[in-house]
């Protein structure tokens, strides 16, 4: 039977994160949203609880606890929560690290892991999205062509974070009509990295178009060697901790704006009291609740080593839509103030229009 109650562990460790995402994410959130940029400071005290590291075993340089898709989506949530940009930019490596842990080689996980267990943050990241209309995750237009003891890949990515400070990218490319892995370092030839992207959300976050060209990466940096990856869980674990990262911005834009609610008085008495903000909060706490317990579900299954696509997919696809309309009804209940920057909704709402392109299936 599935249980609703966290572990002692897991709740420890949410509340840990919880406090981290209000003491030192939330001061400092729309000042890096203006900025486009993130202390260094936040990101080496995030990397210090060991969220990465803590899943990865003690021979390649982790902690060596066990991984939970139940507990990173509580962990996710909770940072989702403190801020969009910061949690992406701290949970970056994970892209990189998670695939090869899973199902990279012997060689790929001692050469690979113990980098993202260092003492200081380790930039690592994955290119998956590609920037032509009608992109699917399964059907990439970047190919893989082997080449003797090489793999020759060719083709654009779009929405890569960190690509321009990561040392190494896990970039997913087309061969023989399967998605596959590749693992690339840092100034390998053909390699080529754009100018940061200018984007409507997750501001404080950079992200880079890069291309390929001719780049040739060796056969043992094949993910998982001869026997490739199983892109389709890679998919499903992605798609769980996107769903996450809705509920945390959504829950953000609810505190928020049922506070503003039960404050604002208009005509004598507070606005919470109006039947239509009323259902509105009403509404938005069961889209929120809802979701997250479809999240935890499809996680549950991850866990369980289940077949967990549709689960997966049916969250990813609510928590657009969901974390959307939450975001947008937070700036209608504060009404003009909702548009005015001094209030964070607005931030909240740019961030969560960009999850249906986060894995590039919007409108797809």
């Amino acid at each position: 039977m599935i249980s609703f109650s966290p572990t002692e562990e897991q709740q420890m460790i949410a509340s840990m994160v919880k406090e981290f995402a209000s003491d030192e994410m939330r001061k400092i959130y729309r000042e890096c949203d203006e900025s486009g940029e993130i202390p260094d400071s936040i990101i080496d005290t995030a990397w210090k609880m060991g969220l990465i590291s803590s899943n990865i075993p003690e021979d390649y340089g982790g902690f060596g606890g066990e991984h939970s898709a139940i507990t990173a989506s509580m962990i996710v949530e909770e940072l989702a929560w403190g801020d969009l940009s910061m949690t992406i930019h701290i949970l970056c490596p994970a892209l990189f690290s998670y695939p090869i842990l899973e199902m990279g080689t012997e060689t790929q996980r001692k050469k690979y892991l113990p980098l993202v267990c260092a003492e200081k943050y380790t930039a690592a990241t994955a290119a998956l999205i590609e920037p032509h209309f009608g992109f699917d995750p399964c059907s990439l237009l970047t190919s893989a062509r082997p080449d003797g003891n090489e793999y020759v890949i060719n083709g654009e990515k779009c929405y890569v974070p960190l690509a321009a400070e990561a040392d190494f990218l896990l970039v997913y490319a087309a061969e023989n009509g399967s998605s596959q892995g590749f693992i690339i370092e840092k100034g390998t030839k053909g390699l080529e990295i754009s100018e940061r992207e200018k984007n409507m959300g997750i501001k404080a976050l950079p992200t880079y178009e890069l291309s390929l060209k001719n780049c040739r990466v060796p056969k043992e940096n094949r993910l998982g060697g001869p026997k490739g990856c199983d892109f389709n869980r890679i998919m499903n674990c992605s798609r769980v901790a996107l769903s996450a990262m809705a509920v945390g911005v959504a829950k953000a834009a609810f505190e928020y704006s049922r506070d503003y609610a039960k404050e604002r008085i208009a005509f004598g008495e507070p606005i919470a009291s109006r039947q239509v903000i009323a259902f509105m909060l009403a509404e938005i706490a069961i889209e929120i609740d809802a979701t997250r317990l479809m999240t935890w579900e499809a996680a549950w299954k991850l866990d369980r080593k289940e077949e967990a696509t549709k689960e997966a997919s049916l969250v990813k696809a609510y928590s657009d839509d969901m974390a959307i309309m939450v975001t947008d009804r937070a700036v209608q209940i504060l009404g003009g103030h909702g548009y005015v920057r001094e209030h964070p909704v607005e931030l909240w709402l740019r961030n969560a229009r960009g999850f249906p392109t986060f894995d590039g299936m919007a409108m797809v």
